[in-house]
C-alpha cells in the first residue's frame, strides 16, 4: 500500500469516528424504558425475555440456543461423515487438515493426561470441547427471535443460562467417575467422591466467564454513547476469549481428574507386566 492510500484510508477511519461521536453525543439524551440493574438482571434470570417452546411452556431462550447449537452440531457432523471422510487422501487439502487437527488437538489431550484408559475421554472432551466452543460462539451470529412479550431478542450463548453450566459441570464429574470406575471399580468412585466440590466448581467458572461477557456486551449496548463500533469490538473480542479459554480450562480439567482416578493400582501394574513378560517370553 503506498503512502497516499494509507493516508486516504486513516483519513476515512477518522471521519467515520468522528461522525459515530457526533451521533453519540446527540443522541445520548434518548431514556430507557428500564435501568440498567434491570437489563442485567434480566439478562441473567429471564424472568420477562422468555421463549415460548412450541407454544407448550415458556422457557429461558438459552434453552432454545441449545437445541439450535446441538442440531447444527448434528448436522454438521453427519454431512462431514458422508460427504467429506470418504474423500480424505494421503495428502490432505485445508479442510482434511482442519478436521484432523481439530480431533487431534483433543485426541493428544487425553493421552496425554490418560494414558492407562483414554478413548472414552477423548470421545468425550472433545464433544464437551466443540459444543463449548460452537455455543459460545453462537451469540455472535445475532439470531433473532421473539420473547413471549413481544419483543425481539437476540439467542444467547446456551450456557449462559445457569442450568445449562451446573449440567455441564455434573456431565463432566459423572464422566471421571465412569473412568474410575472402568479402572478401579469401588476404589475409583472413593476416588471421585474426594474431588465433591470438583462438579460446582466447574459449573460456575464456566457460568461465570461466560455470563460476564454477556453483562459487560448488555452494559455496552444499554449506554447508547457507548454503543457506536465499541459493541462489535467488546462482543467479538469477549466471546472468542471465552470460547477458547472455557473449552480449553472445562476439557483440560476433565483430563486430569479423569486421568488420576483412572490410573491403576501397583498390584494391576505388577499382574500385567507379568502377564506381558510372559507372553514375550
Amino acid at each position: 500500500m503506498t503512502k497516499r492510500k494509507r493516508i486516504k484510508t486513516f483519513s476515512i477511519m477518522l471521519f467515520v469516528v468522528v461522525i459515530l461521536t457526533v451521533l453519540s453525543f446527540v443522541f445520548g439524551g434518548n431514556e430507557r424504558s428500564e435501568t440498567i440493574k434491570e437489563t442485567m438482571k434480566d439478562a441473567v434470570l429471564h424472568d420477562e425475555n422468555r421463549m415460548s417452546l412450541f407454544g407448550l411452556i415458556d422457557v429461558n431462550p438459552s434453552l432454545v440456543s441449545a437445541y439450535v447449537v446441538t442440531a447444527a452440531i448434528l448436522i454438521f457432523a453427519l454431512i462431514i461423515r458422508i460427504f467429506a471422510i470418504p474423500r480424505f487422501k494421503i495428502v490432505p487439502g485445508k479442510f482434511q487438515v482442519f478436521v484432523e487437527e481439530w480431533v487431534g488437538l483433543f485426541k493428544n489431550l487425553a493421552e496425554k493426561n490418560s494414558p492407562h484408559r483414554n478413548r472414552f475421554l477423548g470421545i468425550y472432551v472433545f464433544t464437551a470441547g466443540t459444543y463449548i466452543f460452537v455455543g459460545t460462539c453462537f451469540e455472535l451470529l445475532g439470531f433473532q427471535a421473539v420473547t413471549t412479550g413481544g419483543m425481539s431478542m437476540a439467542l444467547p450463548a446456551p450456557l449462559a443460562d445457569i442450568n445449562a453450566a451446573i449440567s455441564m459441570g455434573f456431565m463432566s464429574y459423572f464422566a471421571i467417575m465412569s473412568g474410575g470406575i472402568a479402572e478401579n471399580g469401588g476404589k475409583g468412585v472413593l476416588k471421585t467422591l474426594k474431588d465433591f466440590s470438583l462438579p460446582i466448581s466447574m459449573s460456575f467458572r464456566l457460568f461465570g466467564a461466560l455470563l460476564s461477557g454477556l453483562l459487560v456486551t448488555e452494559m455496552v449496548y444499554y449506554y447508547i454513547t457507548l454503543s457506536f463500533v465499541l459493541p462489535v469490538v467488546v462482543g467479538i473480542l469477549f466471546t472468542l476469549i471465552h470460547a477458547l479459554i472455557q473449552a480449553y480450562v472445562l476439557t483440560m480439567l476433565t483430563a486430569l481428574f479423569y486421568g488420576e482416578v483412572s490410573e491403576p493400582s501397583e498390584k494391576k501394574v505388577r499382574k500385567r507386566a507379568a502377564v506381558n513378560q510372559s507372553v514375550t517370553e
